[in-house]
């Protein structure tokens, strides 16, 4: 099956996710399959189940989307009355105490954004809505704008005490967004509750911008994942197969304008607070939902050099990108961990 790219206004995908051709219409005498899709998130989470109770299945099905719209009321930026929301609104005057998962996302989060270097950075809201993309089609900001931005961007301003699980923030104009990685935490709870009611086989996608293959479908070693072209989204660049592991990818074409003959995409370099140039796509293969979803705006910030040395550090993961070039279109390089 094909999946529809996210909603998400952190996310550009150039992905397209399929079973082997042969294992739609392919049930083992004990195994039934089950496909359903629902929005949530800003994205249509799709879920493809292979399970030996045909009664039970999409019941299980719904219960892993109902999981997906917890995870949506807790972390939204959006939603007014979310936890998350509520940090945003009152950190900077007070510590707020937030249920531990909440916190425990959150610290999880803060250290990708130590291990990256400031790459990954769930503060970086203020500039995304500088550069207008956080509900517009985007703009230059001027250099006054930009600087009122980046005063608040960064992992310091974020203070974490997990005996009383509650964050805090130095000053106000601070927020935090998670819209970076909880897609994967979702899938990964997906995941998780699949397992627990022992279903033998599931493609897992959030809008196509993380996907994860659980075992594999019958009939099949692994589940056949097809990454597009970062410039041509009718000629597939990749086939990836995924058997218990996890694909993100963060593209630059999705969410992007010009202006002045200088193309600017969505994905912010927290750091200098202007959008990555000189990349394309990222693409990531890891253990799990959240760590390939974090990962690969992190290396898309980077780029392939300076990532090297975090990939390296890293178990179970590789990090394709794809990099723009005059002849050919685009160039790729893949790092992965030795």
């Amino acid at each position: 099956m094909t999946f529809p790219r996210c909603a998400s206004t952190f996310l550009a995908l150039w992905l397209a996710a399929g079973v082997l051709p042969h294992s739609a219409g392919l049930q083992h005498r004990d195994l039934s399959r089950h496909e359903a899709s629902r929005i949530s998130m800003a994205c249509e989470y799709a879920i493809e189940a292979y399970g030996r109770d045909a009664e039970a299945l999409p019941r299980i099905v719904d219960e892993a989307f109902d999981e997906v719209d917890r995870i949506d009321r807790l972390m939204s930026h959006y939603n007014a009355n979310s936890p998350l929301s509520r940090v945003n609104r009152e950190a900077a005057q007070h510590p707020v105490a937030v249920e531990p998962e909440l916190f425990d996302f959150i610290a999880d989060a803060m250290r990708y954004h130590r291990d990256s270097g400031g790459a990954f950075d769930i503060t970086v809201g203020p500039l995304m809505k500088a550069w207008g993309f956080f509900r517009g089609e985007g703009r230059v900001p001027s250099d006054d704008e930009l600087a009122a931005a980046r005063h608040h961007v960064g992992g310091a301003h974020v203070m974490l005490n997990p005996v009383s699980k509650t964050i805090g923030f130095d000053e106000s104009g601070v927020e935090l967004d998670l819209g970076g990685i909880a897609k994967g935490y979702a899938v990964d709870r997906v995941v998780g509750l699949l397992r627990r009611r022992q279903i033998a086989a599931a493609l897992v996608s959030a809008g196509g911008s993380t996907i994860y293959g659980l075992g594999a479908p019958p009939g099949a070693d692994g589940w056949e994942v097809k990454l597009q072209d970062p410039i041509d989204p009718q000629i597939i660049a990749f086939t990836i197969k995924l058997k218990d592991r996890a694909l993100s990818v963060a593209g630059s074409s999705e969410k992007a304008f010009e202006a002045g003959g200088v193309r600017y995409s969505h994905i912010m370099d927290p750091r200098t607070g202007s959008p990555v140039q000189g990349m394309l796509s990222v693409a990531v293969l890891a253990s799990s939902g959240t760590a390939g979803d974090a990962l690969d705006n992190a290396f898309f910030v980077l780029g392939p050099e300076r990532s090297r040395a975090y990939v390296h550090r890293l178990r179970d993961t590789e990090a394709i990108f794809f990099r723009p070039d005059a002849s050919r279109g685009w160039t790729v390089v893949r790092e992965h961990a030795e």
